[in-house]
């Protein structure tokens, strides 16, 4: 494994996407335990993808456009279902004095449907990791499994990393009921725009 592959996979790890607004989201309105689980289902939301990847599944998705489209239309309208429950009073992703409890698992599984209804990260692993590959076709798939793998564990550790700076913030919002207000409504922006922009994907 190439530092190459890791500066550039730190790289795309970092910029603030979906599943960062998401982990962020939970560590504002729950906390830093909460904030873990979503990591990690964000990252476990990683593994479809890289599979497709794997086993070519990413191609034949970028090739049929029907399939691309139901996949793509399915996680425009979760976003704007999160969207609603950001700025829905007691929903699951509201920023409120007192939360309404959520199970870890159920914390987990929305942010692993972040990432499994986007249809163009499967389309992605596919262009980023082969480029790293030894060339050597039969240890092909290992080197796949294993990048992948790497990519998740860093995306793992800077969720986390994400999560916990968020929610150390979390008291001082919390004592201001116009700083909670305006958090519910960026984040629902936020999701709104993000399936706005999904919907404008092409295979």
């Amino acid at each position: 494994m190439s530092l190459q592959f890791l500066l550039t996979a730190l790289v795309v790890v970092l910029i603030p996407g979906t599943g960062v607004i998401y982990t962020l989201a939970i560590a504002f309105g729950r906390g830093w335990r909460a904030s873990i689980y979503a990591a990690l289902g964000c990252t476990l939301g990683i593994v479809p993808h890289i599979l497709a990847a794997t086993l070519g599944l990413a191609a034949l998705l970028h090739i049929s456009a029907l399939l691309f489209q139901v996949v793509k239309f399915a996680g425009v309208a979760y976003l704007l279902y999160l969207a609603w429950q950001a700025i829905r009073s007691g929903g699951a992703l509201s920023v409120e004095a007192c939360p309404t409890a959520q199970r870890g698992w159920r914390i987990a599984w929305r942010g692993a449907l972040i990432n499994i209804l986007n249809p163009k990260l499967s389309v992605f692993f596919l262009a980023l990791l082969p480029p790293f590959l030894s060339g050597d076709p039969a240890t092909a798939t290992a080197e796949l499994l294993g990048l992948g793998a790497v990519f998740m564990g860093l995306t793992l550790v800077v969720f986390v990393t994400y999560g916990v700076f968020a929610a150390t913030l979390r008291s001082r919002l919390l004592s201001s009921d116009a700083a909670m207000r305006w958090l519910n409504r960026s984040f629902a922006a936020l999701f709104a725009a993000l399936g706005a922009r999904l919907a404008l994907e092409k295979a």
